[in-house]
C-alpha cells in the first residue's frame, strides 16, 4: 500500500527501542478503548501512523500488535480480536505494557456496555482444558501486579452486568423452550436479596427443576482465573444436581459462556487464597 514502510527500510535484526515500544503500546490501547466502547476505527490508518513514528514496517507493527494481544490475554484483560495473540514475544514488550498500565488501566477497565444478545447456540462453549501452562517469570510478576482475579472481583459494575446478561439468557432459554411460565419465575437473587446465598440467579430446567446459578464474569479470556467463595463451594457440594457455575468471558466484546458443575475440582485448580484470623 502506498505510504507503507517496507521491511527493506528497516535495519535487519534491530530490536525495538523502549520509545518505539511505548508508541505502539499507546496506539494499541487507543484502538482497544474504541473496541470496548464499540466505536469504529481504522486499523490501517493507525498502522501508518506508527510507521511514521517508529520507522517500522507494516508487517513488523502487526506482529507487535499480536504480541501485545498475547500479553493482555495472559493478564486476563481484553485484547483486540483482530490481532490474534502471538506468543513469541520479548521481555521488552512486557515492560512496555507494564509502564502503560502503571500509569492508567482506563482502556481495559471501562464500564461494561451491555452486549447484543446472540443466538443461545453461539453463546455457550466448552470449558478450557485443565492444564499447567508455564508462565515466564517476568510475565508472572506483572500478572501478580495487575491481578486479573482481584480486578474482576472488585469490578462490581462488571459483575452486575454479567449477572443481568445471564438473567436474560435464562429467560430467553426457557421462553424458547416453551416454558414462558418458568421464564417469569427466574429470580435475580443477588440483586433482590444481596450476596451470601451461594448463587446469583434462581432459574429452572425445562421440566421445572431448580437451577442455582453462580455467575463469574470477565472481559478477559476463558482461562482467566476467578474467585470462588467458601459459601459458594459449600453450596455446590450440598446441592450438586442443582448448582452450576456460569463463566462469562470476553464479555464486553463477544460474550461467551461455559458452565461448570460440581465437583468443581474436576475442572479447575482450587487454591486457598486467604485465612480467617480469630481470637
Amino acid at each position: 500500500m502506498s505510504g507503507d514502510i517496507s521491511a527493506e527500510t528497516e535495519i535487519a535484526g534491530q530490536d525495538w527501542t523502549s520509545d518505539q515500544l511505548d508508541i505502539i503500546v499507546a496506539d494499541y490501547f487507543d484502538m482497544l478503548g474504541n473496541d470496548l466502547s464499540h466505536q469504529p476505527y481504522n486499523k490501517a490508518e493507525h498502522n501508518r501512523r506508527v510507521q511514521v513514528l517508529t520507522h517500522r514496517s507494516r508487517g513488523s507493527i502487526e506482529r507487535k500488535h499480536q504480541n501485545i494481544s498475547a500479553v493482555l490475554k495472559e493478564l486476563g484483560m481484553p485484547w483486540i480480536f483482530g490481532y490474534k495473540p502471538l506468543n513469541n514475544y520479548q521481555t521488552a514488550i512486557i515492560d512496555a505494557i507494564d509502564r502503560r498500565l502503571s500509569v492508567s488501566t482506563e482502556s481495559v477497565d471501562r464500564p461494561p456496555i451491555a452486549p447484543e444478545m446472540e443466538s443461545l447456540e453461539s453463546l455457550f462453549v466448552a470449558p478450557p482444558p485443565l492444564t499447567e501452562d508455564p508462565i515466564p517469570p517476568r510475565l508472572r510478576r506483572i500478572v501478580r501486579k495487575f491481578d486479573p482475579t482481584e480486578r474482576d472481583r472488585r469490578n462490581r459494575n462488571l459483575g452486575r452486568a454479567g449477572e443481568e446478561f445471564v438473567l436474560e439468557v435464562e429467560r430467553r432459554r426457557l421462553t424458547d423452550g416453551g416454558r414462558a411460565d418458568l421464564s417469569r419465575r427466574v429470580l435475580w437473587v443477588s440483586n433482590e436479596e444481596g450476596d451470601g446465598a451461594g448463587y446469583d440467579i434462581l432459574s429452572f430446567s425445562l421440566v421445572g427443576m431448580e437451577r442455582l446459578l453462580e455467575i463469574k464474569t470477565t472481559n478477559g479470556a476463558a482461562k482467566t482465573p476467578f474467585f470462588v467463595s467458601r459459601n459458594e463451594l459449600d453450596l455446590s457440594n450440598e446441592r450438586r444436581t442443582d448448582w452450576q457455575l456460569y463463566r462469562v468471558h470476553t464479555f464486553s466484546q463477544t460474550p461467551r459462556i461455559f458452565t461448570l458443575s460440581p465437583p468443581l475440582d474436576q475442572f479447575v485448580h482450587l487454591t486457598p487464597e486467604a485465612f480467617r484470623a480469630s481470637f
